[in-house]
């Protein structure tokens, strides 16, 4: 079937496994472990459990700023979660995140272990905890919360939208290219507007609202998502770029980026991360690929 060929729904439909696609080996209808295995758990109070994905940068982000602001209680274990492979679909991770998506975090801090999945929901969990990156009344949260969750709103059109018929579907479709860039440009439109009468996202002051909305459209803006930054003209959108390279710069951003990454320079990319050396000491055997 080709983009011009019209598609007549079944009465029922029912799972083709043969799709194809990029994520076809790990796309599936149901829900549930595939495979029998733990989660290792480090010395840190903060596991996460991760891939270097934009929904995973948000939260390793929101952890190397907090402990830049000196909040040694953020010190975390980050455990590489390859997506590719279906870990996701472990016992282990399931128990934690019954939907199967990174990122996911326990927090073993208190009397009991607490789970939390959903990046929004964990950037807020982390963020109330340690006092820092969400206002605590008024306005200024319910700004910081509305643009958080805009995020979380916006960026399927995105990512399973734009991302997946431009970059990972088998073959090229016109239709849903062009609907999808049409609404990732919107959306880029409605952030640059923002951002053109704000510093930053939610308004004066930095927080979990910009490190929700960096990694999916700053690094887009900055030409890191889908090879696409020529075709959304992204250059047009100048508040954002401004806003993208200013994060960009950020020590506490680039350290983000970087751990649970498994794509690009081998000196980008760290695999696990237990302490705050690892970014100094990374040895080849972190970075070697799973045998």
């Amino acid at each position: 079937m080709n983009d011009e060929t019209p598609y007549e729904p079944p009465e029922v439909w029912t799972w083709d496994e043969a799709n194809g696609g990029r994520f076809a080996n790990i796309n599936r209808p149901i829900s549930g472990a595939t495979h029998d295995k733990a989660l290792p758990v480090g010395r840190h109070p903060l596991q996460l459990y991760s891939q270097g994905t934009p929904n995973g940068v948000k939260v390793t982000v929101l952890l190397e700023e907090l402990l830049a602001l000196g909040h040694q209680g953020a010190e975390y274990d980050a455990w590489l979660i390859r997506i590719g492979d279906g870990d996701q679909f472990s016992s282990g991770f399931v128990a934690i995140n019954p939907n199967s998506k990174i990122p996911a975090l326990v927090d073993r801090s208190g009397p009991e272990p607490v789970a939390v999945f959903e990046s929004g929901a964990i950037l807020l969990y982390l963020a109330e905890k340690f006092g820092a990156f969400v206002p605590s009344e008024g306005a200024a949260r319910a700004a910081c919360l509305s643009w958080l969750f805009w995020q979380m709103g916006s960026a399927p059109y995105l990512g399973g939208g734009f991302g997946h018929f431009y970059a990972y579907a088998p073959f090229k479709m016109k239709y849903p290219i062009d609907r999808f860039a049409m609404e990732t440009k919107r959306q880029l439109d409605v952030l640059d507007k923002r951002l053109g009468a704000s510093p930053f996202v939610a308004g004066p002051d930095y927080t979990i609202a910009d490190m929700a909305i960096w990694p999916w459209y700053g690094q887009l803006v900055l030409g890191r998502l889908y090879e696409a930054a020529t075709f959304l003209d992204v250059s047009s959108y100048r508040h954002v770029v401004a806003w993208a390279e200013k994060l960009d710069a950020r020590p506490a951003v680039q350290r983000g980026r970087m751990v649970n990454r498994t794509s690009g320079e081998p000196q980008s990319q760290l695999h696990e991360r237990h302490d705050a050396t690892d970014f100094e000491t990374r040895t080849q055997d972190k970075l070697a690929p799973r045998s």
